[in-house]
């Protein structure tokens, strides 16, 4: 499910440079504010990051989980992912306080990257962006053709 507003399917994009401070508080940039909702939801992401979700595409994603079989794996995933997670609100200078667990999860200390990733935003540490952007930006070719090459031809 996307958030829609206003008719419009909304997906968060671009890259936002950051810092946290010793609070743990983190601006969120004004750009997406307004489409991340009045309650939004920070939680461990996958990589080191973390992810921020709108209150009703988190809701979306807690369904389909709950539709999954009752595995070992389902479990694992489960209790990582919503143990993490927490209700958050921006303050009036548009911030988030990020809770410490998560930013150690996450190793954010001061500077800090965030993405825009479709239906979520994504925080990461400065240091841990660059290096998964070094560490794949030559793969991208590949990636994007083991991705679209089926869809692109049909």
């Amino acid at each position: 499910m996307k958030v829609v507003k206003s008719g419009v399917i909304l997906m968060f994009m671009g890259e936002y440079h950051h810092a946290i401070d010793m609070k743990g508080r983190l601006i969120i940039p004004s750009r997406v504010r307004e489409d991340l909702g009045d309650e939004f939801i920070v939680t461990r992401g996958l990589e080191g990051c973390l992810f921020i979700y709108p209150k009703t595409e988190w809701d979306a994603i807690i369904q389909k989980y709950k539709r999954l079989p009752d595995t070992k794996d389902r479990r694992y995933f489960m209790r990582i992912f919503l143990s993490g997670a927490t209700i958050c609100e921006l303050d009036k200078q548009g911030r988030v306080n990020i809770p410490v667990p998560l930013m150690e999860y996450a190793n954010l200390e001061k500077d800090c990257i965030i993405i825009g990733v479709d239906e979520r935003l994504e925080v990461w540490s400065k240091d841990r962006w660059e290096n998964f952007i070094t560490t794949n930006e030559e793969n991208l070719s590949e990636i994007a053709d083991n991705l679209f090459a089926t869809s692109l031809n049909n």
